[in-house]
């Protein structure tokens, strides 16, 4: 499949399409588990952890910050307000540690970037808080390759309409590339721009979608971002 001529900008998903991220957050849960271990099970922390993110991104919306604060929260309640000062301390710098991971580009990001700056728009499409996002593009070493940053606190097809009306396109001239299918690929399909799936080996439950989702959706999938040098001109 060859994505038409008409395509004018090419928007990037951030986390887990550009470099690795969602890897971290597993590493924090596992820490954090172990940290409440005399107050429950692994499994049953990890869920609970789950249920308290999913109720506060409403308050917080997506990134570490939220993350630490409900970690902190779950770690309240499932201890009965009993936690030692020093946990929630030590809660805190799993947070702190996450913000500071040093930056992974995945496989053949630079190479397509460079590709295809001289003949495309290219932008950041991403969710997260947007001081901590910032940050990663510019310790990235990627943010010179692109025209626009868009940090969003929602992905949906309402969202990405507004984002192409204030790039002044169609959605015939847009294409989005992303590792999540319900954030990056089906709102964008929806609206008869174009999208490309790059899968990451690890996905937030939140961001998994049902077989019957993807039916008579038109995308294509990719392994590699320098795949996508295949699909267009």
């Amino acid at each position: 499949m060859t994505f038409n001529k008409s395509i004018k900008v090419i928007a990037f998903d951030a986390d887990d399409t550009l470099w690795v991220n969602e890897t971290y957050f597993r590493e924090a849960e596992q820490k954090f588990a172990k940290l409440l271990s005399g107050y429950e099970t692994a499994n049953k922390i990890d869920q609970e952890l789950f249920q308290v993110e999913i109720k506060n991104l409403e308050n917080y919306g997506y990134g570490v910050k939220g993350f630490m604060l409900s970690m902190i929260e779950c770690a309240l309640d499932l201890s009965n307000y009993q936690i030692e000062p020093k946990t929630l301390q030590s809660i805190l710098e799993i947070g702190k540690e996450m913000i500071h991971k040093p930056i992974e580009l995945l496989e053949g990001v630079e190479e397509l970037l460079v590709a295809l700056s001289s003949k495309y728009k290219l932008i950041v499409a991403t969710k997260g808080d947007l001081l901590d996002q910032e940050r990663k593009l510019e310790k990235s070493g990627l943010l010179t390759y692109f025209h626009h940053v868009e940090v969003m606190s929602e992905k949906k097809s309402k969202d990405y309409l507004k984002l192409m009306g204030h790039l002044d396109i169609q959605p015939e001239e847009f294409l989005m590339v992303g590792n999540s299918l319900k954030s990056d690929i089906l709102p964008v399909v929806s609206l008869g721009a174009s999208a490309v799936h790059v899968p990451f080996h690890t996905t937030w439950a939140h961001e998994e979608v049902e077989e019957h989702q993807k039916i008579n959706k038109e995308y294509i999938t990719i392994s590699n971002l320098t795949e996508l040098l295949n699909h267009i001109s």
